[in-house]
């Protein structure tokens, strides 16, 4: 962006992923003011040189800023959500929407009511790597997809669960870190309409899960397969193998593999993999690796937030595509403590 804006944004909760928000719209707009009811928070307003209120009611009262980045526990996301919507304020909405497909329906409701946009902060979709995979699938070099592989394999440290929601129903890997995964296999491959799925927490005990098995199957007739655990040591993961965050050590292993009947593709690496001539296992097979550009999805997603706001753009996730991925997630909820197949709930 070449110039800084004056569009006015506030940052609704300052916790880590908050405090990258504040950042961000520290170097590229105008930062109104940090909503967080925590007294440290106010210290980081001054430093900012902005203003600080401890709720939303209270700041809404007093300002009304051009747009909001809501930040906050998954539980605040629809009350926060509605007092901005209600105020005329567009939002950009931390993932997940709503804690609940119910309370992700009555956001959705009241966007359209009143006519203001809401951005679901799924910022993988915002970063160069998905668009140059996503541009090789819709260009057709891979064929048909009919089967598709993810993978959220890491360690998560043993001082991650010192914060105590993080071991309890609800904090888990499923909602806290597959929630992006199913967002992209759905920009990928269209709608999820079923899925099985078996959960285990044989390791740290908590009430979370530690591990996850899925089975997926998409509108489009492919059929896709989810393995999450953060707890081995392992390269696998979107956040060891995109290097969109400096905090994890980068590695040059994939997360995402897309079978084709024409060619596969693996991502973040950009893989294309392809027969020489006949589609046999006889023939040989090479790679072709798509060229990217390294930027930061968080920062592209901020710039887009401000093309909604200003210019009436569309944002590219959606209140709606929001709404979907919750819903895939709780039939993955479902078909795990059932043990059967559980259909996507309609939306």
């Amino acid at each position: 962006m070449p110039l800084k804006s004056d569009t006015k944004i506030a940052v609704i909760g300052a916790g880590l992923i908050g405090r990258k928000h504040v950042d961000v719209v520290s170097s590229h707009a105008k930062l109104d003011a940090i909503v967080d009811p925590n007294p440290a928070t106010k210290e980081l307003a001054q430093e900012k040189s902005t203003h600080w209120f401890a709720d939303l009611e209270s700041y809404l009262e007093q300002g009304h800023p051009d747009g909001a980045i809501i930040a906050t526990p998954n539980r605040l996301h629809l009350a926060n959500g509605t007092a901005c919507l209600n105020a005329g304020v567009p939002i950009l909405m931390e993932k997940p929407l709503a804690e609940g497909v119910t309370e992700g329906r009555q956001l959705v409701s009241l966007s359209e009511q009143t006519g203001t946009p809401v951005l679901v902060g799924h910022h993988r979709r915002h970063s160069s790597l998905v668009r140059a995979a996503k541009a090789a699938v819709d260009s057709g070099r891979l064929g048909r997809i009919v089967t598709v592989n993810a993978m959220f394999w890491l360690n998560k440290p043993a001082d991650y669960f010192d914060v105590g929601w993080r071991t309890k129903n609800g904090g888990g890997p499923t909602y806290i870190n597959l929630i992006h995964d199913i967002d992209l296999l759905q920009h990928f491959c269209g709608p999820i309409l079923r899925v099985q799925a078996r959960e285990a927490n044989t390791v740290r005990g908590f009430e979370v899960e530690d591990t996850s098995a899925v089975i997926l199957e998409f509108a489009s007739g492919a059929l896709g397969t989810v393995s999450i655990c953060d707890t081995v040591s392992a390269p696998w993961s979107w956040e060891l193998t995109s290097g969109e965050n400096p905090i994890y050590p980068k590695t040059d292993q994939s997360s995402y593999t897309f079978g084709g009947t024409s060619a596969s593709l693996s991502v973040p690496d950009l893989k294309i993999w392809s027969h020489e001539g006949a589609q046999s296992w006889w023939s040989p097979i090479k790679a072709e690796v798509i060229e990217a550009d390294t930027t930061d999805p968080i920062v592209c997603q901020f710039e887009h937030f401000l093309d909604v706001i200003q210019n009436g753009a569309s944002p590219l996730v959606t209140a709606a595509d929001g709404l979907r991925n919750i819903a895939v997630l709780d039939a993955i909820k479902r078909a795990a403590a059932q043990g059967d197949i559980q259909n996507v709930a309609g939306l």
